[in-house]
This record gives structure tokens, sequence and C-alpha cells, in this order.
């Protein structure tokens, strides 16, 4: 691997900002093989090198993966004036790696939420070419029928213009719910295309993204970091 700066290897740890890592050195609490670093700027191999901040091994991480139980009432935003955002949920030492939802869901939609600070990906997963399912429980207010099964099946067109591709509509355990599968992302797209059929969207949930599927064991506002088989069949993802 490349060598790179101290300060970047250590902050990429979220632990960390660059400034106050170059005050753990002044102070001589890093070592690097052994010897006791004496400048932020000095280059490392972070595979190669031993590193270890006040006796404890510093790991580097690249990128950061969390999927998140978004629960509703939060942004899916990076910052805001108006409410609460999803980086708001997370710890402070997370907050520090510039992390972003990839996609965004309603502030009062639940689920999936994938986070990242890894740009090329979410381009890659957000890229209208690679046709992205995404997967939506829905509860409305009326009864799902088949005729709105065959309309999504066959696109609509909104009223207001709005021209949808064919996505599939499937019958929920109940008559009044349902789960939507797109590849688009539109503004409030499933509950425009719900309420274009008179079925108003009473409650709305992310489940699946592609080849990744919400946690059932994450409560809404928990998170956890991706699994090295969950990372790696999105990085295939299309390919």
């Amino acid at each position: 691997m490349e060598k790179l700066r101290l300060d970047k290897i250590v902050s990429a740890t979220g632990l960390y900002s660059r400034r106050e890592v170059k005050a753990l050195v002044r102070q001589g609490r890093i070592l690097a093989d052994g010897r006791v670093v004496r400048s932020a700027d000095e280059k490392f191999d972070p595979e190669g090198t031993e590193l270890l901040l006040d006796g404890r091994r510093v790991d580097y991480q690249e990128y950061t993966y969390l999927m998140m139980n978004k629960p509703a009432g939060v942004l899916s935003a990076t910052e805001d004036d108006k409410g609460r955002t999803v980086l708001s949920l997370l710890p402070p030492e997370l907050q520090k790696r510039n992390l972003f939802p990839v996609g965004r869901l309603d502030k009062d939609t639940e689920g999936l939420l994938l986070l990242t600070n890894d740009g090329p990906l979410a381009h890659e997963l957000l890229a209208p070419r690679h046709h992205v399912d995404k997967v939506y429980f829905a509860q409305v207010d009326e009864e799902i029928e088949e005729a709105d099964c065959r309309a999504f099946a066959e696109g609509m067109t909104l009223g207001d213009g709005l021209r949808c591709m064919p996505a599939q509509l499937r019958i929920g355990g109940a008559p009044d719910t349902c789960y939507v599968t797109l590849q688009e992302g539109k503004f409030h797209q499933v509950k425009r295309m719900l309420a274009s059929r008179g079925k108003p969207v009473k409650y709305l949930k992310r489940l699946q993204m592609g080849n990744l599927t919400l946690d059932s064991a994450l409560p809404p506002g928990a998170f956890r970091f991706l699994s090295s088989e969950e990372l790696e069949s999105l990085k295939n993802f299309g390919k």
C-alpha cells in the first residue's frame, strides 16, 4: 500500500482531527514500529507499519460503511437548519468521518440507509445505468387491488407529468399493506405513485437497496458496520 501521512492515518479512525493528531505527536504519544514519531507529516505504510497510540494499535480505515435503520422524524442529510439529521444519531467519533447517506429517505420514512464516506461506491450505487432495486413496505388507507399491481407493472404517468418506470407492487399480508420495488428514487415517488391510485400512504419503510437488506435486529435509530460479506456484495453489484 502507498505511504500516507500520519495525520491522515490516525484521523481516519474518526477519533481525532488532524490538528489533534499533531498535538498527540508533540506529546510523544504515537509510536511507529517502536520509535516515537516526531512529525505528523511523516509518511508510513498503514498495512506494513505497527502504529501505536498510547499503547493501542491504530488500524487504518480508508472508508467507513454503516447500515442504519433510519427512524421517522430525522432527515437524510449531513446538515440541516430545520431539524435533526441521521448523522446526529452517530457517536462523536463517527461524526468526524465525513459520512453521508447514500440516497435519501423522506423525513417520515423509516428503514434501510447506507452511510459511508466512499464517494466512488456511492456514485456507482446511485448511477441510473445500474438500476439498483429499492424495496419498500407500505401501509395505505385503502385495500391494494390487482389493478394497482398491473398499473405499477405497466409504468405510470403521474398527474404532474412525471413518468415512472415500470415497478413491482405486491399485496402484503394484510389487504392495506404492500411491497413496492423501484429502480428509481424520485422525490416522494412511492407515496406519489400510490396516491395516484387512491391509496395514500400511512407508513413507509425501506427494506432493501440492491444486495443490501435491512438487519431485522436493528431497532429504529440504531446502526452497525457492514459485514465484509455485505460490503463485498455491494462492491460487486452491477459488475
